[in-house]
């Protein structure tokens, strides 16, 4: 019994075989055909277009792992540098040595988000390439297959249609009978010869037709499928991209802030230790101060019930110059002299004393008390209303809404947006406050001259320390 099914088993695996190599030998000689010209060959513009997309897809997918790889690689290079260089100072660092317990706590923490970065990039970035990889062996297979069925498609239908073109020449060779069963076979025997030919004949391409649909069929239903999965698999990749490295780029901003404060922790305790050794070169005793992100986290603290503080006093790196000389009275008094009035766009503003003006805009004064004199702050205030173009102490015509000018004598760096940062040498166009109750004791508003003189605007105008600057 074992022997028997070991021979029809042996007998079906060496049909299959036979059939098998048929078809291959089909499929060649049909493609030497197609290539000599002697036979079409069926073409879809379209599906060798999408094959195109997909192996240009598939070969820059596999550059992509292949770089990511790398790139992992090095991540875990850099982490075993990071943490023998980490280890290294921590063990060298002396225990009386100021911020021992913070160099191993940052050795500690360091090496903790080096691991959680690499492995962010291995569970996220890696595997979700790895997954889109896969699709792509079992398509390129049916491609594969795909151009197999094409082949034995256009074999069968050029048998298919031999069978059709010889059918008149086989039916008239069959009408005449062979010389030698003609003389070796009787008149009767002759016509059942002739046609058991005809049926061999019919029977040969009624076999050929239905191979011809079996190989259509087949074609046509792998042919399908590809059609519709490989645009759909080639309009994958821009979604696929992005969500790649948008979650690369959020793991590296997150790993390198982080590492950012690490780092200005270590520097911090380093710039302590630098402190205490020269504290103690120099025989002096030392106490450590807050950190510098400790600083700043107390001055940026803000509550978010708190009301805005004022803008405190500008510091005070610089000298405080010397208090300006009285300003004269917009009003002034009944025992000075006539005062200048300047006439421009059809309104009159009062001139400073020392200003000369043309006798033709010059206007009768009227008497009034005398005023108090007035710091430079105060007249900016003052002035809040004045839109039009006045005169210093020299003839120069200054621009409409500024007061007099200002020059620089130290540098200031902006610490707020709306701060006018100067270097030492900048002009600056002093403005009024548009409203006096907000001007801070001690700080003036202003636009740099150099702006004006570019752009003929005030509109980058901020507000700076006036003791950083002297009147011009």
């Amino acid at each position: 019994m074992a022997e028997e099914q070991g021979k029809t088993g042996k007998g079906i695996n060496t049909g299959k075989l036979a059939t098998s190599m048929q078809k291959r030998l089909s499929r060649a000689q049909e493609k030497v055909l197609q290539k000599l010209g002697k036979a079409d060959e069926t073409r879809d513009t379209a599906f060798e277009e999408g094959v195109a997309n997909f192996n240009k897809q598939m070969a820059e997918g596999t550059k992509l792992q292949k770089d990511l790889r790398a790139y992992l690689a090095a991540v875990k290079t850099m982490h075993d540098a990071s943490k023998r260089l980490q280890d290294c100072l921590a063990d060298m660092y002396e225990p009386e040595w100021f911020g021992k317990e913070e160099v191993d706590t940052i050795a500690e923490e360091t090496d903790i988000l080096w691991s959680d970065y690499h492995d962010k990039l291995v569970d996220n970035s890696m595997i979700a390439m790895d997954t889109y990889l896969a699709q792509f062996p079992d398509i390129k297979a049916r491609i594969a297959k795909r151009d197999r069925k094409m082949t034995d498609y256009d074999s069968a239908r050029h048998h298919f249609g031999s069978l059709q073109k010889g059918k008149k020449q086989d039916q008239a060779k069959i009408a005449k009978p062979m010389s030698l069963v003609e003389k070796a076979a009787p008149g009767w025997a002759q016509g059942i010869l002739s046609a058991h030919q005809i049926a061999q004949t019919n029977l040969t391409r009624n076999q050929a037709e239905e191979e011809l649909g079996r190989a259509q069929k087949v074609f046509e239903e792998i042919n399908v499928d590809l059609q519709d999965e490989l645009p759909q698999l080639w309009n994958s990749r821009v979604g696929f991209y992005v969500n790649t490295f948008q979650s690369m780029a959020g793991y590296q901003q997150r790993f390198h802030k982080d590492m950012g404060k690490l780092n200005q922790d270590l520097n911090d305790v380093m710039t302590k230790l630098d402190e205490q050794r020269l504290a103690k070169k120099a025989g002096k005793d030392w106490k450590p101060g807050p950190k510098k992100s400790e600083a700043a986290a107390v001055n940026h603290s803000v509550t978010p019930d708190a009301a805005p503080k004022t803008r405190p006093a500008p510091p005070g790196p610089a000298p405080v110059r010397p208090p300006p000389s009285p300003r004269p009275s917009l009003t002034p008094a009944p025992d000075t002299q006539q005062q200048d009035i300047i006439l421009f766009d059809g309104e009159a503003l009062v001139s400073d004393a020392n200003t000369t003006a043309p006798s033709q805009a010059t206007a009768p004064s009227q008497a009034t008390t005398p005023s108090q004199p007035q710091t430079d702050t105060a007249v900016a205030a003052a002035a809040g209303a004045a839109t039009t173009a006045v005169t210093n102490g020299s003839s120069e015509v200054l621009p409409a809404g500024v007061i007099y000018k200002v020059k620089a004598m130290h540098d200031y760096a902006a610490t707020d947006g709306d701060e006018l940062e100067m270097k030492a040498g900048d002009v600056v166009l002093v403005l009024a406050w548009e409203n006096p109750d907000e001007q801070d004791d001690g700080w003036l508003m202003g636009v740099k001259e150099s702006h004006w003189l570019e752009n003929k605007d005030l509109l980058a105008k901020g507000v700076f320390p006036e003791n950083f600057t002297q009147k011009l």
